[in-house]
């Protein structure tokens, strides 16, 4: 693999750790829909209570 494939391939996956991607997608289906977005505060606020509320896979 070369030395830019390699970086794309981390760039990738950091981008998907952090929930960029995600963030990403969700501006670009509030533009498609014609609504205006939360912050991005707001955005990881409401994430985090739907992982507490319903928990999907968790042990404890």
């Amino acid at each position: 693999m070369t030395g830019r494939g390699v970086l794309g391939e981390v760039r990738w996956y950091l981008r998907e750790v952090t929930g960029e991607s995600r963030w990403e997608a969700y501006l670009a289906r509030c533009e498609r829909d014609g609504v205006q977005p939360m912050t991005r505060r707001e955005y990881e606020r409401h994430r985090s209570d739907l992982r507490e509320h319903n928990p999907q896979s968790r042990c404890c």
